[in-house]
């Protein structure tokens, strides 16, 4: 039978710690540690360093540790660490339609609920865990995105085409009210003639179409078109510069919150945040409710750029909907703002998803642009954990190509190759002075994280095993960014699906036995027998399990599978 060698553990137990020093953290300097502990706060973890080689009774032949071969696991290069978030629409939301996005590399459903009623939505989150039923690991998670308080136009009975110059008026006025001729709509917000003032510039859909304007009365906004276009129903109205003021949380979000609810979702996308206080107050309900599920506030409102530290500070992490952003900012500063929005999360260990217009021309053609190719790229190299389709999957002509495609550009992001003078990982780790690391503020998680990244990354191993009850370690392995796969083992199937945002983690579910060891051997034979790690792959262990004596030991192991 095959063994699992057992080599170099390090324990944190209560107030002591046995940890890999930040200072000691090449693999000559690992090899020649002493062993040696200290009875420390945690403001002095940093100080700790990892006791030296210890031997599991299986392996009485290994006295010092070997270093795995130079060439990095073929495993580890053909991997995406990064997420895709996939729209549903009328095109996808078969059975087989979804099972073929997931084969392509579709992590997490989004439900886009501006569109669709309850029941149509009941039968794709029936369709999924259909799905999920047949699947070993890896769930599919699912994203209620709420319609939030949106501006639009009314119904037309035919599309209007505009021309720059051509006079048009938006209207409050309802139904046979309107007697304004065939150049103009209602407004669904009866507040749009107070936001709006004179020299504002309208923007249909986010800059399809564009209007100067010119006066504003109680009930009409007239305009004069900059740039034309075709104007339909129901188009999403911005003016340039401002959010309209209205509620974070609309009566339709509330419903479609409480489908969530019903339905247990894992996500919730909660549209045009403008302040912190939108998100506590949906967390606070959902903790009543008993609900576990993460709020992502999408930023896409200019009041939400000053604010971007408070809010994302109270979240679980984030959407940046490029979209309605870039209406309501200048153009030139939306990669901006998204560049930070991703630097704030990774310093809080929170995910970010960037969102819309991937790969739009893909909606109409089967091959992306080549800056679509690079924006994906770029997303992914700030540290995005996940990457979104929207139209592309919703309703485009070639879903399963748009996965397709940002999963390979996905994948070549991380087949980097890394001069021999750079360390595998540096270039996806934290820096170890950034603000986490102020006095006071690490704890001994996030050092046993560190420490686990650190010692993958010397000893080239294969992967990250971690075992957790809350999330928390792989969460915090995750915000490291190793450059190996995190493969998190849970009880809890609800929790496996939530880490599917999480950067690099695949999930898989396992009950913990009171021996923590027995729970160990059952997880690396589960990945064994699913050819996830092979003998003589090098594996990290993170795990806070149960002593058998109803204490948690945090431990950082490393095991060579034999």
């Amino acid at each position: 039978m095959d063994r699992l060698g057992f080599i170099g553990t390090s324990v944190f137990t209560h107030d002591h710690v046995l940890i890999p020093s930040k200072h000691t953290s090449n693999l000559n300097q690992f090899r020649s540690t002493q062993s040696l502990a200290f009875k420390t706060s945690p403001k002095h973890h940093k100080h700790c360093i990892l006791s030296s080689v210890s031997i599991s009774s299986e392996a009485p032949n290994h006295t010092t540790l070997s270093h795995p071969s130079s060439t990095l696991s073929s495993r580890r290069f053909q991997r995406r660490q990064s997420k895709i978030v996939c729209t549903i629409g009328p095109k996808t939301c078969s059975y087989d339609a979804i099972s073929m996005l997931a084969d392509a590399g579709m992590n997490i459903v989004r439900l886009n609920m501006s569109h669709g009623t309850h029941e149509w939505h009941q039968n794709v989150i029936d369709t999924v865990r259909k799905l999920n039923a047949t699947r070993t690991h890896n769930h599919l998670a699912i994203l209620l995105d709420t319609k939030g308080p949106e501006v639009r136009s009314g119904d037309l009975k035919a599309p209007i085409t505009v021309k720059r110059g051509d006079k048009f008026i938006w209207t409050i006025r309802k139904g046979s009210e309107n007697t304004l001729g065939e150049f103009s709509t209602e407004v669904s917000y009866d507040d749009f003639v107070k936001d709006v003032k004179e020299g504002d510039t309208l923007l249909v859909d986010g800059g399809m179409s564009s209007f100067y304007v010119t006066k504003v009365t109680d009930c009409d906004v007239e305009s004069e078109c900059i740039d034309g276009g075709v104007l339909t129903s129901r188009r999403h109205l911005n003016v340039r510069g401002k959010s309209a003021s209205l509620p974070a949380i609309t009566d339709k979000d509330w419903e479609d919150i409480e489908f969530g609810l019903k339905n247990n979702v894992d996500f919730y996308a909660l549209s045009f945040v403008k302040h912190e206080d939108d998100v506590l107050f949906l967390k606070k309900y959902m903790e009543e409710k008993g609900s576990k599920a993460l709020i992502l506030p999408k930023i896409e409102s200019a009041e939400a750029v000053p604010r971007l530290e408070a809010i994302l500070k109270v979240s679980d992490g984030a959407m940046v909907a490029r979209g309605d952003l870039g209406a309501e900012i200048p153009i030139e500063e939306v990669p901006l703002v998204q560049e930070r929005i991703v630097q704030i999360n990774r310093a809080l260990k929170k995910p970010t998803i960037v969102a819309t217009h991937m790969l739009e021309s893909m909606i109409t053609y089967s091959s992306p642009t080549r800056a679509e190719v690079t924006d994906i790229s770029e997303a992914i190299k700030q540290g995005a954990d996940a990457t979104m389709l929207s139209g592309e999957t919703a309703g485009g002509n070639y879903p399963k190509e748009a996965v397709e495609t940002m999963s390979r550009v996905a994948s070549a992001v991380f087949d980097l190759k890394v001069s021999q003078m750079e360390s595998a990982g540096s270039f996806y780790e934290v820096n170890t002075e950034d603000d986490a690391e102020k006095e006071g503020e690490r704890d001994s998680r996030s050092d046993l994280a560190y420490s686990a990244a650190l010692l993958a990354r010397d000893l080239n191993a294969s992967a990250i095993v971690i075992f957790t009850r809350a999330g928390n370690y792989a969460r915090e392995v995750s915000a490291v960014r190793p450059r190996c796969p995190i493969l998190a083992f849970s009880p809890s199937v609800d929790l496996n699906r939530r880490l599917m945002l999480s950067w690099g983690v695949d999930a898989f579910e396992i009950e913990f036995e009171n021996d923590p060891e027995k729970t160990i051997y059952s997880a690396i034979a589960m990945l064994k027998e699913r050819k996830e790690v092979k003998i003589g792959d090098t594996l990290v262990i993170v795990s806070d399990l149960l002593d058998g004596t109803g204490g948690a030991v945090n431990t950082v192991q490393v095991r060579i599978i034999r």
